[in-house]
């Protein structure tokens, strides 16, 4: 069907879908997004963004913008364990300001050589800057207070039945996307189940949770410790975590709730009730907002696409929000697709570039929901003794250990190179594999490799400049072929001529260096728009450029 209303439908308009449609609007690609609320979310949700999603950030232009969100520059980002909060801490896991973060990632080689550092911020203020950016893209329409209450694929052509103040009308498209959170109708309506674990019940982050967005000023002074961003507390009577949000007044508190607390309501006495059991003393609070959730979820989509609709983020998999790891997966959902729906629609993109969306991302969310499981089961099974706050040498025994634990605990949780920057996509129809294997995944070491299928390495070099370049501001925002030490100019030429012959938008930068020769191992290296190694050599096989791009070879 050649007259569409739209190229993309995207359904949902938090931060999976507002990126999406970034990545389709820096390209030109028409995009009509649907969200039934009247603007980005005014509550906190996700809490932490990866340094991974930070170079994504980067890549689009707007990093700077997203770290100036949140917390002050420069407020510690530690991670502090307390037996009630005004009490006695067991444990810290410091971690540097913001703005401290941003300049020792400049010197920074191994697990973490990387663009950008992770940025402690809230949801609702990274929403409202991905807000922005799209709505400066001309291909782009944001349509709030519509609600998607029907889809449909037509082979030829996709349909979106939409409700807005009493009107029903149906927009067309050549795809559609869910990123329609958890309950997602257009999940369901592909029949797609969710499998892997819910129900499970933990001392901590098992079961039925409540969400408290407040505001209390004075907070700091009843804290028995040092201003940190995140808090956690180790006591019998209630287990919870809350977070700082402006490093001033506002804070989101998450206290689990007992058994058959969620049978009824809760009212504002009891949630007041419940933040002050976890602080040890009476607090005055302001509540801005609550709401209910479940934690000990495990769960990934069957299948992440049919036909010409796809699901992500939240739609395709839910997490236990240990790590911060289900935003995140979110974000590398769409910007793996983005491309690749903007390459087909665009003309140069064949249909196997779709087919990979389901086989490079549902593996991914398995293993990170799986990484999000252990760390809930690290910090939720620690049985809280009920004399850990005793002012006796068994009370300081019991501290000792519990300490000790979540010492451990938070540096595996919280300095995760290997999560965040090792993502592969080994078994991708669109990666051309050259032999070699990877190093072992692993949550807290992150080897670079340029081994075919995951992030490019990064590394940070002068150019004209005393000032540190990075690598990854001289990708080109498609593909890019880094011509390392020893390559001949006839290699760099036959790369070329393919892409011109296939149409593939494709840049050449020269990295010179033993030390980056030694880092990429092979003459020549293919970097795809999302930053992943699609392929490495020394000369050019045929044939390569028409894998890495989806087209058909017996066509081309």
């Amino acid at each position: 069907m050649e007259n569409t209303d739209t190229d993309v439908i995207v359904v949902g308009g938090g931060p999976a879908g507002l990126m999406l449609a970034i990545e389709l609007g820096q390209r030109n690609i028409r995009c009509i997004l649907f969200d039934e609320d009247d603007s980005t979310t005014p509550n906190p949700q996700a809490n932490a963004t990866q340094a991974r999603t930070m170079e994504h950030f980067r890549r689009l232009g707007f990093a700077d913008e997203v770290r100036a969100e949140g917390l002050p520059s420069d407020y510690p980002t530690d991670i502090a364990y307390y037996t009630s909060f005004s009490k006695y801490e067991l444990a810290r896991f410091k971690l540097p300001s913001s703005s401290e973060a941003k300049e020792l990632i400049k010197g920074m080689g191994g697990s973490w050589s990387a663009a950008e550092p992770p940025h402690r911020v809230s949801q609702m203020y990274v929403e409202k800057v991905l807000q922005h950016q799209a709505m400066k893209l001309a291909t782009i329409d944001l349509r709030y207070r519509h609600e998607v209450t029907e889809v449909a694929d037509h082979r030829d052509h996709v349909s979106a039945t939409v409700t807005s103040e009493a009107e029903e009308t149906i927009i067309t498209g050549k795809y559609l996307v869910g990123c329609d959170g958890p309950r997602s109708r257009v999940r369901k309506t592909l029949g797609i189940s969710l499998q892997g674990e819910s129900g499970v019940a933990r001392e901590f982050l098992g079961g039925p949770m409540h969400a408290v967005y407040l505001r209390a000023p004075h907070l700091y002074d009843m804290i028995s410790g040092d201003p940190a961003w995140m808090h956690v507390n180790i006591n019998h009577k209630r287990r919870c975590f809350f977070v700082a949000l402006d490093g001033e007044a506002e804070f989101v508190f998450h206290p689990q709730l007992k058994p058959r607390e969620d049978k009824a309501p809760i009212t504002d006495a009891h949630a007041r009730t419940m933040f002050n059991e976890c602080m040890g003393q009476q607090v005055d609070i302001e509540i801005i907002s609550r709401s209910s959730w479940t934690a000990g979820l495990t769960l990934v989509a069957e299948r992440m696409s049919e036909s010409r609709i796809f699901i992500a983020g939240d739609a395709a998999h839910l997490f236990t929000p240990t790590g911060g790891l289900g935003y995140n997966t979110a974000i590398e959902d769409v910007v793996n697709l983005g491309w690749k729906l903007a390459a087909v629609i665009n003309g140069w993109g064949g249909s196997g570039l779709l087919a990979s969306y389901h086989p490079e991302r549902q593996p991914a969310a398995v293993r990170n929901t799986n990484y999000a499981r252990g760390f809930a089961d690290s910090l939720g099974n620690f049985k809280a003794d009920p004399r850990l706050e005793e002012d006796s040498d068994e009370g300081a025994r019991l501290r000792h250990v519990a300490g000790i634990h979540y010492g451990n605990h938070g540096r595996s949780e919280f300095n995760i190179p290997g999560i965040t920057f090792g993502t592969r996509y080994d078994n991708s129809p669109i990666v051309v594999a050259d032999g070699t294997s990877p190093p072992p995944d692993q949550a807290n070491v992150y080897e670079p490799t340029a081994c075919p299928g995951g992030r490019a390495p990064h590394l940070w070099f002068d150019q004209e400049t005393a000032k540190p370049i990075s690598l990854y501001d001289q990708f080109g925002f498609e593909f890019t072929l880094l011509k390392l030490d020893g390559c001949r100019k006839a290699e760099v030429d036959a790369v070329q001529n393919a892409a011109a012959d296939l149409e593939i938008p494709l840049s050449i930068v020269s990295l010179p260096g033993e030390g980056a020769r030694a880092l990429y191992g092979a003459n020549l290296a293919l970097i795809r728009p999302d930053q992943i190694v699609a392929w490495r050599g020394n000369t050019y096989d045929e044939g390569v450029l028409e894998g890495v791009s989806g087209q058909d070879k017996s066509s081309s």
